[in-house]
Formats: structure tokens, sequence, C-alpha cells
């Protein structure tokens, strides 16, 4: 078992406004790649590393990296490394605009593309929440039947997405951080999302965006993917 120290956010002194006042890079597609993104995929992952480098992430995120049931941060654990990597790099170089979480996704706060890649590792292996945060449940059929005929091609016939080409695990993830990115991505406020996507739900009203979402963070992963309820992380003990 493995003990971590505190680790000092040498870039927590940054401010969100960093973010808001910086120069936006242009997006130069969804996935072309390059920089970072392609440099981590390459590496060999470190997992002791990425424990360490998980500690600031777990600020927000938990150590368990099920995030928050309300959907102010979302669940981590389990989401492909491949996607948590291109999430990173996206948000490091300015083509995903989170300004909550870019002071802490720096160089200066986790190290570079191998701390990138090793940290995505890591999140990997972490066992995922049983108890996500549901939405109503009224629409389900209605969720169902839109999933089945928009989502499944991208993110799989349950919500377990497709690593390689960087879509995606949403199954089991909290319901109202769905409906947030849905909306966003629908309404063109989500600059690194897939174009492909964009077009497809465009024409979702919020009925049924709250009913495809209600229904997906209904999706179980495999079983021995899952931890059990009130699991903590042995390897922050």
């Amino acid at each position: 078992m493995i003990k971590i120290h505190t680790k000092t956010f040498i870039g927590a002194a940054l401010t969100a406004a960093l973010v808001m006042t910086a120069p936006a890079l242009a997006q130069q597609g969804w996935n072309e790649g390059g920089g970072e993104q392609d440099e981590a995929l390459t590496l060999t992952p470190n997992l002791e590393n990425g424990i360490e480098v998980y500690e600031v992430c777990a600020a927000c995120h938990l150590y368990e990296g099920w995030g928050q049931t309300d959907g102010t941060f979302p669940q981590l654990a389990g989401q492909h490394k491949n996607v948590t990597i291109k999430q990173l790099a996206d948000i490091r170089a300015l083509n995903r605009d989170n300004p909550t979480m870019y002071p802490f996704a720096l160089p200066e706060s986790i190290g570079g593309a191998q701390s990138i890649a090793d940290v995505a590792a890591y999140i990997a292996t972490l066992p995922m929440n049983p108890e996500p945060g549901l939405g109503p449940g009224t629409d389900l059929e209605l969720g169902k039947k839109l999933y089945v005929e928009n989502c499944v091609r991208c993110h799989g016939e349950n919500g377990e997405g497709i690593p390689e080409k960087y879509y995606p695990r949403i199954q089991g993830q909290h319901y109202n951080y769905l409906i947030r990115q849905f909306e966003w991505i629908r309404d063109g406020k989500r600059r690194n999302a897939n174009p492909d996507m964009v077009k497809q739900i465009q024409g979702f009203s919020d009925k049924d965006m709250s009913a495809v979402m209600d229904f997906v963070a209904r999706q179980k992963p495999p079983a021995e993917d899952l931890g059990e309820p009130g699991w903590e992380n042995p390897d922050f003990e």
C-alpha cells in the first residue's frame, strides 16, 4: 500500500481569469492530435507517479475518482486512458474551456506529457461509483429509443465508449454532468466537441436531452469495474 504525502499545488496561484484572458488557440479539428496528446500516448505509464499526480485531481474528483453525484465534478474512475489523455491535452492547449481545472492541469502543477500518461492510466484502474447521480426516471423509454437511434455507433450499446477513437465511456456518469456537457455540445459551447456529434444532436429538445442522459446515467458498467458502495481508495490512506 502506497502512502502519499500532501502535494504542493505549484500552480494554485494561477486563477481562472488566466484562461478567460489568454488568447484561445484556433481549433484545428476535433482530433487531429499532435503535441502532448501524441507524446503521452506513446509513453509507458508509471502508475506510482500516477497516484502522486492524481492527488491534485482528488481535491475535486475525490480520491476514489467518483466526483460529485450532483454533477459539479464528473466521475473520472474507469475512464479510458486515451480519452483522459486527449481531454487533459486539450485543456492544457486551451482547446477545451475549463477555467476551474486549467490551473491544476498545467505542467507546473502536475508535470509534463509523462505525468499525463501516468495519471490517465491510474484513473483507468479505479473502480467506478455504483451509485451515480440520476435523473427523474420519467422518460426512460424515450431515452433508450433516442440512445439506440443516435448514440450507439460511437458510445456503444451500453455507453462503454471506444477508446481507440477517443469516444468516452459515459455509462454510469452523473446525470447532471451529462446534461451540462450535452447541452454545451448541442449549443456549440464546447469547442473540442466531435462535430459529428454536434450535428447528430442539434435537433434534440430539452426533454429529449433529459431522457437520453437519464438513460445513460443508469447504464451499468460490468460488475468487475464497479466499486462497492462506500469504497475508499486505499492508495491514499
